[in-house]
This record gives structure tokens, C-alpha cells and sequence, in this order.
């Protein structure tokens, strides 16, 4: 359940064309550590750019776990949907915007940070799962320990061959 479908070093490294070969329709990002650092208040010239080129070719969406204030902003910033406090690993929001858009979990690609948060409602949900390396050690107090539960997960599947830290895959 939190094996990712996809591995890659940050939102930048994404093949996207192969997403949308896949039948991909729909990016859902995470916020925190893989769309801004912790300390961002506004989203960087480098994500608003990406967003446009993203939004050619599909609907961009942000669902975090993050006070729904903080995204609010990177919401009307971006000019895209989101929803805050989201609780994820519960697939709860994943199900609201494939309701509100009309896309079937395989249309749909999770990207995050977390495997114990993003990866697992992504899975659960049936999207396509795309984890990312954390864009910095620093983390939410929370985050820590899903940090060190995400450590265990994945020393598990290095053990069984599934999963290297840093061996980036499609």
C-alpha cells in the first residue's frame, strides 16, 4: 500500500508526457515539501511556471494536510482548486475532487513528499502515485513522525528489493 507507482527527485523530474500517455488527466499535488518549502508563504517564479505548462495538458489540483489558510493562498496564487486540511491518508479529498471534476482514480496522478500520507491515500484511492525526495529536512512537528514510520516502510522494501532511496524510477 505505500509502494509508489512513481519515484523521482522533485516536481521538476516528472516525465509528464508519459503521465499523459498513461491517460493521466488530472495532477494532484501535495503542498508542503513538494510544492514549497515550509517557509514559502507565495508560491516561487519556478512552480507558477510550471503550473501554466502543467495546465496545457491537464487539471492541477493541491490537496494537503496543512491549515486550509496557508493553501488558500497557494490556491488563488496558482488560480487552481485545492483543498486544506485534507487528512490525508484518508482518501476523502482524492474522492471529493474526482466527484467535483468527474475523473476515475486511474485519471488521476498523487504526488507527495510522504508515503505514510500522500503515497498511501493515493493507493488507497486507486490514483497513480508519485513520491518525491522532501524539498527540505525541515518539517511540521507531525511530519517527523511520520518521517521515521516512512523510514522503516522503506528499509522494508530495500530489503525486499522494491525500493532505493535515491534510484529514481518511471
Amino acid at each position: 500500500m505505500f509502494l509508489p507507482n512513481m519515484y523521482q527527485k522533485n516536481i521538476y523530474e516528472i516525465p509528464y508526457q508519459k503521465l499523459k500517455q498513461r491517460g493521466i488527466k488530472c495532477l494532484v499535488f501535495d503542498l508542503d515539501n513538494t510544492l514549497r518549502l515550509l517557509d514559502e508563504k507565495v508560491p516561487n517564479k519556478e512552480v507558477i511556471s510550471l503550473v501554466r505548462k502543467l495546465e496545457k495538458d491537464f487539471q492541477v489540483l493541491i490537496l494537503s494536510n496543512s491549515l486550509k489558510k496557508g493553501v488558500m493562498i497557494y490556491k488563488d496564487a496558482l488560480g487552481v482548486e485545492a483543498i486544506g486540511h485534507a487528512r490525508k491518508p484518508s482518501t476523502k479529498g482524492l474522492r471529493t475532487l474526482a466527484s467535483k471534476f468527474n475523473y476515475q482514480p486511474c485519471e488521476i496522478a498523487m504526488i507527495g513528499d510522504q508515503l505514510v500520507t500522500d503515497i498511501l491515500s493515493g493507493n488507497r484511492f486507486g490514483a497513480y502515485t508519485i513520491y518525491l525526495d522532501a524539498l527540505s529536512k525541515k518539517d511540521l512537528k507531525i511530519t517527523y513522525l511520520n518521517r521515521f514510520i516512512e523510514r522503516r516502510i522503506i528499509n522494508f522494501y530495500r530489503r525486499k528489493g522494491k525500493f532505493e532511496r535515491g534510484a529514481y524510477y518511471e
